[in-house]
Protein backbone atom coordinates (compact mmCIF):
# COMPACT_ATOMS: atom_id res chain seq x y z
CA UNK A 1 0.00 0.00 0.00
CA UNK A 2 2.55 2.33 0.52
CA UNK A 3 4.43 1.88 -2.58
CA UNK A 4 1.04 2.41 -4.13
CA UNK A 5 0.19 5.83 -2.01
CA UNK A 6 3.95 7.31 -3.15
CA UNK A 7 3.36 6.33 -6.86
CA UNK A 8 0.15 8.08 -6.43
CA UNK A 9 1.51 10.58 -5.13
CA UNK A 10 4.27 10.99 -7.51
CA UNK A 11 2.13 11.28 -10.61
CA UNK A 12 0.26 13.78 -8.91
CA UNK A 13 3.42 15.88 -8.41
CA UNK A 14 3.67 15.46 -11.96
CA UNK A 15 0.66 17.12 -13.37
CA UNK A 16 1.13 19.57 -11.09
CA UNK A 17 4.46 20.55 -12.23
CA UNK A 18 2.47 20.90 -15.99
CA UNK A 19 -1.27 22.32 -14.91
CA UNK A 20 -2.50 25.36 -13.13
CA UNK A 21 -3.59 25.14 -9.47
CA UNK A 22 -7.42 25.68 -10.74
CA UNK A 23 -6.95 22.37 -11.86
CA UNK A 24 -6.72 20.35 -8.79
CA UNK A 25 -10.35 19.84 -7.40
CA UNK A 26 -11.01 18.44 -3.59
CA UNK A 27 -12.84 14.77 -4.36
CA UNK A 28 -16.48 15.43 -2.14
CA UNK A 29 -18.71 12.45 -2.44
CA UNK A 30 -21.00 13.51 -5.50
CA UNK A 31 -18.46 12.40 -7.57
CA UNK A 32 -18.23 8.88 -6.35
CA UNK A 33 -21.93 8.35 -6.39
CA UNK A 34 -24.48 7.78 -9.13
CA UNK A 35 -28.34 8.31 -9.33
CA UNK A 36 -29.27 4.76 -8.78
CA UNK A 37 -26.93 4.07 -5.63
CA UNK A 38 -25.58 0.56 -7.62
CA UNK A 39 -22.05 2.10 -7.98
CA UNK A 40 -19.12 3.92 -5.61
CA UNK A 41 -16.03 4.88 -5.89
CA UNK A 42 -13.40 4.43 -3.91
CA UNK A 43 -11.36 7.49 -4.22
CA UNK A 44 -9.09 9.06 -7.40
CA UNK A 45 -7.51 12.48 -8.21
CA UNK A 46 -10.12 15.15 -9.32
CA UNK A 47 -9.38 17.23 -12.40
CA UNK A 48 -10.47 20.25 -13.66
CA UNK A 49 -8.79 21.53 -16.47
CA UNK A 50 -10.20 24.58 -18.15
CA UNK A 51 -8.82 23.59 -22.60
CA UNK A 52 -8.65 21.04 -24.56
CA UNK A 53 -4.76 21.97 -23.92
CA UNK A 54 -5.03 20.99 -20.39
CA UNK A 55 -7.06 18.04 -21.14
CA UNK A 56 -4.27 16.94 -23.46
CA UNK A 57 -1.73 17.21 -20.78
CA UNK A 58 -3.73 15.20 -18.70
CA UNK A 59 -3.95 12.58 -20.83
CA UNK A 60 -1.16 12.24 -21.84
CA UNK A 61 0.24 11.87 -18.66
CA UNK A 62 -2.25 8.68 -17.62
CA UNK A 63 -1.65 7.06 -21.51
CA UNK A 64 2.31 7.03 -20.26
CA UNK A 65 1.55 6.12 -16.46
CA UNK A 66 -1.19 3.55 -17.60
CA UNK A 67 -3.55 5.58 -14.45
CA UNK A 68 -7.09 4.79 -15.52
CA UNK A 69 -9.06 8.00 -16.34
CA UNK A 70 -13.37 8.73 -15.65
CA UNK A 71 -14.38 11.18 -17.53
CA UNK A 72 -17.21 13.14 -15.55
CA UNK A 73 -20.14 15.11 -16.83
CA UNK A 74 -22.98 16.24 -14.83
CA UNK A 75 -22.82 12.85 -12.83
CA UNK A 76 -26.53 12.08 -14.18
CA UNK A 77 -25.74 8.73 -15.91
CA UNK A 78 -27.75 6.08 -15.18
CA UNK A 79 -25.67 2.99 -16.32
CA UNK A 80 -22.74 3.49 -14.03
CA UNK A 81 -20.13 5.17 -16.60
CA UNK A 82 -19.52 8.52 -14.38
CA UNK A 83 -18.25 5.92 -10.78
CA UNK A 84 -15.32 3.71 -11.23
CA UNK A 85 -15.55 1.05 -7.90
CA UNK A 86 -12.15 -0.90 -8.19
CA UNK A 87 -9.43 1.70 -8.30
CA UNK A 88 -8.62 5.27 -7.81
CA UNK A 89 -8.66 6.73 -11.33
CA UNK A 90 -7.78 10.50 -12.71
CA UNK A 91 -11.74 11.65 -12.46
CA UNK A 92 -11.58 13.82 -15.29
CA UNK A 93 -14.46 16.40 -14.41
CA UNK A 94 -15.84 19.18 -17.74
CA UNK A 95 -17.51 21.26 -15.28
CA UNK A 96 -14.86 24.63 -15.90
CA UNK A 97 -15.40 24.28 -19.63
CA UNK A 98 -18.63 25.81 -19.91
CA UNK A 99 -18.28 28.46 -22.55
CA UNK A 100 -20.55 29.37 -25.35
CA UNK A 101 -18.02 29.78 -27.90
CA UNK A 102 -19.95 31.08 -30.99
CA UNK A 103 -23.40 31.04 -32.65
CA UNK A 104 -24.34 31.08 -35.96
CA UNK A 105 -27.87 31.78 -36.34
CA UNK A 106 -27.70 31.79 -40.00
CA UNK A 107 -26.47 28.70 -40.34
CA UNK A 108 -28.34 26.84 -37.39
CA UNK A 109 -24.87 26.19 -35.51
CA UNK A 110 -24.15 26.77 -31.52
CA UNK A 111 -20.53 25.98 -30.58
CA UNK A 112 -20.45 24.86 -27.38
CA UNK A 113 -18.00 23.50 -24.52
CA UNK A 114 -18.52 19.71 -23.35
CA UNK A 115 -19.06 21.24 -19.69
CA UNK A 116 -21.79 23.41 -20.71
CA UNK A 117 -25.14 22.55 -18.76
CA UNK A 118 -27.58 21.36 -21.38
CA UNK A 119 -30.43 23.90 -19.66
CA UNK A 120 -27.45 26.84 -20.78
CA UNK A 121 -27.25 25.52 -24.15
CA UNK A 122 -31.31 25.67 -24.78
CA UNK A 123 -31.09 29.36 -23.83
CA UNK A 124 -27.45 30.48 -25.96
CA UNK A 125 -29.91 28.61 -28.89
CA UNK A 126 -33.00 30.81 -27.44
CA UNK A 127 -31.01 33.78 -27.14
CA UNK A 128 -30.67 33.86 -31.28
CA UNK A 129 -34.54 32.50 -31.49
CA UNK A 130 -33.44 29.32 -32.67
CA UNK A 131 -33.70 25.95 -31.18
CA UNK A 132 -31.80 23.20 -29.67
CA UNK A 133 -34.13 20.34 -29.42
CA UNK A 134 -32.99 17.69 -27.17
CA UNK A 135 -34.58 17.60 -24.03
CA UNK A 136 -34.19 15.72 -20.79
CA UNK A 137 -35.79 15.76 -17.09
CA UNK A 138 -32.10 16.19 -16.02
CA UNK A 139 -31.28 19.32 -18.39
CA UNK A 140 -30.36 21.62 -15.59
CA UNK A 141 -27.54 19.48 -14.54
CA UNK A 142 -26.29 17.52 -17.44
CA UNK A 143 -23.17 18.37 -19.66
CA UNK A 144 -23.45 18.61 -23.29
CA UNK A 145 -20.20 16.26 -23.53
CA UNK A 146 -22.21 13.64 -21.46
CA UNK A 147 -25.19 13.70 -23.19
CA UNK A 148 -23.08 13.65 -26.77
CA UNK A 149 -20.65 10.62 -24.94
CA UNK A 150 -24.00 8.71 -24.12
CA UNK A 151 -25.63 9.30 -27.38
CA UNK A 152 -28.58 10.86 -25.00
CA UNK A 153 -32.45 10.28 -26.37
CA UNK A 154 -34.98 12.16 -24.35
CA UNK A 155 -38.59 13.35 -25.67
CA UNK A 156 -37.57 14.98 -29.21
CA UNK A 157 -36.18 11.97 -30.95
CA UNK A 158 -39.04 11.40 -33.34
CA UNK A 159 -38.56 14.67 -34.67
CA UNK A 160 -35.56 15.96 -34.33
CA UNK A 161 -32.95 12.89 -33.65
CA UNK A 162 -30.64 11.37 -30.83
CA UNK A 163 -28.19 13.61 -29.67
CA UNK A 164 -25.28 12.25 -32.24
CA UNK A 165 -27.74 13.43 -34.63
CA UNK A 166 -27.48 16.87 -32.89
CA UNK A 167 -23.82 16.79 -33.89
CA UNK A 168 -21.96 18.21 -36.72
CA UNK A 169 -18.38 18.06 -35.42
CA UNK A 170 -16.45 17.92 -32.16
CA UNK A 171 -13.64 18.64 -30.89
CA UNK A 172 -11.60 15.71 -28.32
CA UNK A 173 -8.90 14.44 -26.93
CA UNK A 174 -7.44 11.20 -27.74
CA UNK A 175 -6.33 8.64 -25.20
CA UNK A 176 -2.56 9.39 -26.02
CA UNK A 177 -3.33 12.89 -25.46
CA UNK A 178 -3.69 14.24 -29.16
CA UNK A 179 -6.29 16.79 -30.09
CA UNK A 180 -8.39 15.89 -32.94
CA UNK A 181 -9.97 19.12 -34.04
CA UNK A 182 -12.94 18.06 -35.63
CA UNK A 183 -15.45 21.31 -35.23
CA UNK A 184 -16.87 21.25 -38.30
CA UNK A 185 -19.90 23.04 -38.97
CA UNK A 186 -20.47 21.34 -42.27
CA UNK A 187 -23.49 18.43 -43.12
CA UNK A 188 -21.29 16.72 -46.12
CA UNK A 189 -18.13 15.88 -44.86
CA UNK A 190 -17.45 12.52 -47.11
CA UNK A 191 -13.65 12.62 -46.08
CA UNK A 192 -13.27 9.32 -44.33
CA UNK A 193 -14.52 7.46 -41.06
CA UNK A 194 -16.67 9.42 -39.14
CA UNK A 195 -14.98 10.13 -35.66
CA UNK A 196 -17.75 12.20 -34.70
CA UNK A 197 -20.03 9.56 -35.04
CA UNK A 198 -17.96 7.09 -33.14
CA UNK A 199 -17.11 9.10 -30.37
CA UNK A 200 -20.66 10.23 -29.77
CA UNK A 201 -22.06 6.95 -27.74
CA UNK A 202 -18.49 5.98 -27.00
CA UNK A 203 -19.39 6.47 -23.19
CA UNK A 204 -15.95 8.04 -22.74
CA UNK A 205 -13.94 4.50 -23.54
CA UNK A 206 -12.39 6.30 -26.58
CA UNK A 207 -11.56 9.66 -25.76
CA UNK A 208 -13.17 12.94 -23.72
CA UNK A 209 -14.99 15.22 -25.93
CA UNK A 210 -14.23 18.91 -25.16
CA UNK A 211 -16.51 21.20 -27.62
CA UNK A 212 -19.40 20.22 -29.50
CA UNK A 213 -20.53 22.12 -32.68
CA UNK A 214 -24.52 21.68 -32.52
CA UNK A 215 -27.72 21.85 -34.74
CA UNK A 216 -29.71 24.68 -34.03
CA UNK A 217 -33.53 24.68 -35.45
CA UNK A 218 -36.23 27.20 -35.90
CA UNK A 219 -38.48 27.60 -33.15
CA UNK A 220 -41.93 26.46 -33.76
CA UNK A 221 -44.21 29.72 -34.12
CA UNK A 222 -46.87 27.77 -32.87
CA UNK A 223 -47.11 24.70 -29.86
CA UNK A 224 -49.65 22.15 -29.02
CA UNK A 225 -50.18 19.23 -26.41
CA UNK A 226 -53.01 17.06 -25.91
CA UNK A 227 -53.37 14.25 -22.96
CA UNK A 228 -55.58 11.53 -24.77
CA UNK A 229 -57.18 8.34 -23.08
CA UNK A 230 -56.68 4.64 -25.45
CA UNK A 231 -57.63 1.65 -25.55
CA UNK A 232 -54.70 -0.18 -25.16
CA UNK A 233 -50.69 0.40 -26.83
CA UNK A 234 -52.36 -1.26 -29.93
CA UNK A 235 -54.22 1.71 -30.43
CA UNK A 236 -51.67 4.13 -29.32
CA UNK A 237 -49.50 2.92 -32.55
CA UNK A 238 -52.90 3.35 -34.43
CA UNK A 239 -52.87 7.15 -32.98
CA UNK A 240 -49.37 7.74 -33.65
CA UNK A 241 -49.83 6.39 -37.44
CA UNK A 242 -52.97 8.90 -37.98
CA UNK A 243 -51.09 12.00 -35.98
CA UNK A 244 -48.09 11.40 -38.13
CA UNK A 245 -50.66 11.03 -41.28
CA UNK A 246 -52.26 14.41 -40.26
CA UNK A 247 -49.28 16.49 -39.28
CA UNK A 248 -46.28 15.30 -40.34
CA UNK A 249 -43.35 16.81 -39.02
CA UNK A 250 -45.20 19.02 -37.10
CA UNK A 251 -45.51 15.94 -34.38
CA UNK A 252 -42.23 16.77 -31.77
CA UNK A 253 -43.46 14.12 -29.23
CA UNK A 254 -45.38 11.48 -28.93
CA UNK A 255 -45.41 9.68 -25.13
CA UNK A 256 -46.84 6.50 -23.64
CA UNK A 257 -48.30 6.51 -20.41
CA UNK A 258 -49.52 3.48 -18.43
CA UNK A 259 -52.20 3.84 -15.68
CA UNK A 260 -49.69 2.39 -13.24
CA UNK A 261 -47.26 5.21 -13.72
CA UNK A 262 -50.33 7.61 -12.70
CA UNK A 263 -51.13 5.93 -9.93
CA UNK A 264 -47.68 6.20 -8.95
CA UNK A 265 -48.16 9.78 -9.18
CA UNK A 266 -50.78 10.19 -7.08
CA UNK A 267 -48.91 7.91 -4.44
CA UNK A 268 -45.86 10.27 -4.46
CA UNK A 269 -47.75 13.45 -4.61
CA UNK A 270 -46.42 13.88 -7.84
CA UNK A 271 -47.44 15.15 -10.88
CA UNK A 272 -49.90 17.70 -10.04
CA UNK A 273 -53.76 17.33 -10.87
CA UNK A 274 -54.74 14.69 -12.55
CA UNK A 275 -55.89 15.43 -16.10
CA UNK A 276 -58.57 12.81 -16.83
CA UNK A 277 -60.15 10.63 -13.56
CA UNK A 278 -60.49 8.05 -12.97
CA UNK A 279 -56.94 7.07 -14.25
CA UNK A 280 -56.90 5.65 -17.66
CA UNK A 281 -55.31 2.20 -18.40
CA UNK A 282 -53.01 3.68 -21.45
CA UNK A 283 -52.93 7.08 -22.17
CA UNK A 284 -50.58 9.43 -24.96
CA UNK A 285 -49.28 12.50 -24.58
CA UNK A 286 -48.55 14.59 -27.66
CA UNK A 287 -46.59 17.19 -28.29
CA UNK A 288 -46.97 19.87 -31.82
CA UNK A 289 -44.54 22.47 -32.84
CA UNK A 290 -46.09 24.02 -36.15
CA UNK A 291 -45.78 26.87 -38.13
CA UNK A 292 -47.41 30.61 -37.64
CA UNK A 293 -49.91 30.18 -39.66
CA UNK A 294 -51.33 26.46 -37.91
CA UNK A 295 -53.03 26.24 -35.15
CA UNK A 296 -52.30 23.41 -33.11
CA UNK A 297 -55.68 23.40 -31.14
CA UNK A 298 -57.55 22.51 -33.80
CA UNK A 299 -55.42 19.93 -35.58
CA UNK A 300 -55.51 18.11 -32.65
CA UNK A 301 -59.15 18.26 -31.79
CA UNK A 302 -59.68 17.47 -35.39
CA UNK A 303 -57.15 14.69 -34.84
CA UNK A 304 -59.37 13.73 -31.51
CA UNK A 305 -62.05 13.44 -33.52
CA UNK A 306 -60.78 11.11 -36.41
CA UNK A 307 -59.14 8.86 -33.41
CA UNK A 308 -62.56 8.64 -31.28
CA UNK A 309 -64.44 7.44 -34.58
CA UNK A 310 -62.02 4.95 -35.20
CA UNK A 311 -62.65 3.76 -31.40
CA UNK A 312 -58.86 4.76 -30.76
CA UNK A 313 -59.21 7.00 -28.13
CA UNK A 314 -62.10 7.15 -25.61
CA UNK A 315 -61.09 11.06 -23.93
CA UNK A 316 -59.02 13.70 -23.63
CA UNK A 317 -57.89 17.02 -22.80
CA UNK A 318 -55.82 19.54 -24.94
CA UNK A 319 -54.03 22.28 -23.67
CA UNK A 320 -55.27 25.95 -24.42
CA UNK A 321 -52.35 27.78 -22.59
CA UNK A 322 -48.82 27.56 -22.23
CA UNK A 323 -49.55 26.61 -18.13
CA UNK A 324 -51.92 23.58 -19.21
CA UNK A 325 -49.34 22.53 -21.35
CA UNK A 326 -46.65 23.15 -18.55
CA UNK A 327 -49.03 20.69 -16.78
CA UNK A 328 -49.49 18.15 -18.79
CA UNK A 329 -45.44 17.72 -19.11
CA UNK A 330 -45.32 17.70 -15.78
CA UNK A 331 -46.92 14.82 -14.96
CA UNK A 332 -45.11 13.03 -17.45
CA UNK A 333 -41.55 14.29 -16.71
CA UNK A 334 -42.27 13.73 -13.01
CA UNK A 335 -43.27 9.78 -13.49
CA UNK A 336 -39.22 8.88 -13.34
CA UNK A 337 -39.12 10.92 -9.79
CA UNK A 338 -42.21 8.97 -8.34
CA UNK A 339 -40.38 5.41 -9.91
CA UNK A 340 -37.69 6.21 -7.42
CA UNK A 341 -40.06 6.94 -4.67
CA UNK A 342 -42.19 3.33 -5.03
CA UNK A 343 -38.73 1.90 -5.94
CA UNK A 344 -38.09 -0.14 -8.93
CA UNK A 345 -36.91 -4.15 -8.40
CA UNK A 346 -35.15 -3.78 -12.34
CA UNK A 347 -35.65 -0.78 -14.24
CA UNK A 348 -34.98 -1.38 -18.19
CA UNK A 349 -34.27 0.63 -20.78
CA UNK A 350 -35.35 -0.87 -23.87
CA UNK A 351 -36.11 -0.15 -27.48
CA UNK A 352 -38.31 -2.32 -29.77
CA UNK A 353 -39.64 -2.24 -33.37
CA UNK A 354 -42.92 -0.28 -33.06
CA UNK A 355 -45.09 -2.92 -34.23
CA UNK A 356 -43.80 -5.56 -31.91
CA UNK A 357 -44.36 -3.60 -28.80
CA UNK A 358 -47.96 -4.76 -27.76
CA UNK A 359 -47.23 -8.30 -28.45
CA UNK A 360 -44.15 -7.42 -25.91
CA UNK A 361 -45.47 -6.10 -23.63
CA UNK A 362 -48.73 -8.79 -23.36
CA UNK A 363 -45.77 -11.57 -23.16
CA UNK A 364 -43.40 -10.07 -20.58
CA UNK A 365 -46.02 -9.03 -18.45
CA UNK A 366 -47.37 -12.76 -18.82
CA UNK A 367 -44.04 -13.83 -18.20
CA UNK A 368 -43.00 -12.12 -14.96
CA UNK A 369 -46.54 -13.15 -13.91
CA UNK A 370 -45.43 -16.16 -13.74
CA UNK A 371 -42.32 -15.22 -11.17
CA UNK A 372 -43.87 -12.94 -9.25
CA UNK A 373 -47.32 -10.57 -8.30
CA UNK A 374 -44.81 -7.65 -9.39
CA UNK A 375 -46.39 -4.08 -10.68
CA UNK A 376 -45.57 -2.57 -14.35
CA UNK A 377 -44.65 0.57 -15.05
CA UNK A 378 -44.24 0.74 -19.09
CA UNK A 379 -44.03 4.09 -20.16
CA UNK A 380 -41.84 6.30 -22.44
CA UNK A 381 -41.20 7.75 -25.95
CA UNK A 382 -43.59 5.48 -28.10
CA UNK A 383 -42.31 7.72 -31.48
CA UNK A 384 -39.17 5.69 -31.82
CA UNK A 385 -39.65 3.12 -30.05
CA UNK A 386 -37.95 3.36 -26.60
CA UNK A 387 -39.67 2.13 -23.34
CA UNK A 388 -39.21 2.25 -20.08
CA UNK A 389 -39.97 -1.30 -19.07
CA UNK A 390 -39.53 -0.82 -14.47
CA UNK A 391 -40.77 -3.86 -12.38
CA UNK A 392 -41.89 -3.04 -8.74
CA UNK A 393 -42.73 -4.52 -6.01
CA UNK A 394 -46.29 -5.50 -4.81
CA UNK A 395 -48.78 -2.57 -3.17
CA UNK A 396 -47.51 -1.89 0.17
CA UNK A 397 -43.82 -3.86 0.07
CA UNK A 398 -40.46 -2.92 -0.39
CA UNK A 399 -38.09 -3.79 -3.14
CA UNK A 400 -35.59 -5.63 -1.14
CA UNK A 401 -37.36 -8.24 -0.60
CA UNK A 402 -37.48 -8.98 -4.35
CA UNK A 403 -33.90 -8.15 -4.55
CA UNK A 404 -33.07 -12.00 -5.32
CA UNK A 405 -35.37 -12.18 -8.10
CA UNK A 406 -33.96 -9.11 -10.14
CA UNK A 407 -31.67 -11.01 -12.35
CA UNK A 408 -34.55 -13.39 -13.22
CA UNK A 409 -36.59 -10.47 -13.91
CA UNK A 410 -33.81 -8.67 -15.95
CA UNK A 411 -32.99 -12.11 -17.58
CA UNK A 412 -36.75 -12.65 -18.63
CA UNK A 413 -37.28 -8.85 -19.98
CA UNK A 414 -33.97 -8.54 -22.23
CA UNK A 415 -34.61 -12.52 -23.96
CA UNK A 416 -37.95 -11.32 -25.02
CA UNK A 417 -36.41 -8.07 -25.99
CA UNK A 418 -33.63 -9.82 -28.33
CA UNK A 419 -36.20 -12.35 -29.54
CA UNK A 420 -38.26 -9.11 -30.84
CA UNK A 421 -35.08 -7.88 -32.08
CA UNK A 422 -34.76 -4.63 -29.74
CA UNK A 423 -32.01 -3.35 -27.80
CA UNK A 424 -31.63 -3.88 -24.05
CA UNK A 425 -30.27 -0.35 -24.19
CA UNK A 426 -32.00 2.24 -25.98
CA UNK A 427 -30.85 5.63 -24.56
CA UNK A 428 -28.98 4.94 -21.50
CA UNK A 429 -25.83 3.72 -22.48
CA UNK A 430 -24.18 0.49 -21.43
CA UNK A 431 -21.77 2.04 -18.97
CA UNK A 432 -21.00 -0.62 -16.04
CA UNK A 433 -24.54 -1.71 -15.41
CA UNK A 434 -24.79 -3.56 -18.67
CA UNK A 435 -21.78 -4.82 -19.77
CA UNK A 436 -22.74 -8.42 -19.50
CA UNK A 437 -25.46 -7.79 -21.51
CA UNK A 438 -23.68 -6.66 -24.87
CA UNK A 439 -21.38 -9.39 -24.32
CA UNK A 440 -24.53 -12.15 -23.78
CA UNK A 441 -27.04 -10.19 -26.88
CA UNK A 442 -24.31 -7.98 -28.97
CA UNK A 443 -23.29 -9.46 -32.20
CA UNK A 444 -20.12 -11.47 -32.38
CA UNK A 445 -18.70 -9.55 -35.26
CA UNK A 446 -20.19 -6.24 -33.97
CA UNK A 447 -18.32 -6.92 -30.61
CA UNK A 448 -15.00 -8.01 -32.49
CA UNK A 449 -14.74 -4.45 -34.39
CA UNK A 450 -15.03 -2.33 -31.46
CA UNK A 451 -13.08 -4.12 -29.81
CA UNK A 452 -10.34 -3.72 -32.50
CA UNK A 453 -11.42 0.04 -32.35
CA UNK A 454 -10.77 0.43 -28.98
CA UNK A 455 -7.53 -1.57 -28.88
CA UNK A 456 -6.28 1.14 -31.50
CA UNK A 457 -7.01 4.16 -30.01
CA UNK A 458 -6.58 3.27 -26.43
CA UNK A 459 -3.93 0.23 -26.15
CA UNK A 460 -3.01 0.61 -22.38
CA UNK A 461 -6.56 0.99 -21.85
CA UNK A 462 -6.85 3.75 -19.55
CA UNK A 463 -9.97 5.52 -20.58
CA UNK A 464 -13.05 4.34 -18.81
CA UNK A 465 -12.41 0.88 -18.29
CA UNK A 466 -14.92 -1.66 -17.23
CA UNK A 467 -17.28 0.88 -19.03
CA UNK A 468 -18.82 -1.32 -22.22
CA UNK A 469 -16.46 -3.69 -22.03
CA UNK A 470 -16.30 -6.21 -18.54
CA UNK A 471 -12.95 -5.19 -16.62
CA UNK A 472 -10.28 -7.71 -17.09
Amino acid sequence: MKGVNEANEAFEAQLRAVLPDATFRPLTPAYLEEPRGQFCGNGGLLLAPKTASDVSVILRACHGARVPVVPYGGGTGLVGGQVMKDARPVILSLERMTDIRATHPTENVLVAEAGAILADVHSAAENVDRLFPLSLASEGSCRIGGCLSTNAGGVNVLRYGNARDLCLGIEAVLPDGSIHHGLRRLRKDNTGYDLRGLLCGAEGTLGVITAASLRLFPRPAKTGTAFLSVRDPAAALDLLAMTQAQLGQGVSAFELIKGTGLDFLAEAKLGGSPPLTPHPDWSVLIDLGLGPSDGPEAALLTLFEAALADGLVSDGVIAQSSGQRAALWKLREEIPLANRAVGAISSHDISLPLSSIPDFLTRTDQALAAIGAFRVNAFGHLGDGNLHYNVFPPSGEGKETYRHQRDAIRSTVYDLVAEYGGSFSAEHGVGRLKTAELMRYGDPARLSAMRAIKQALDPNGIMNPGVIFPAD
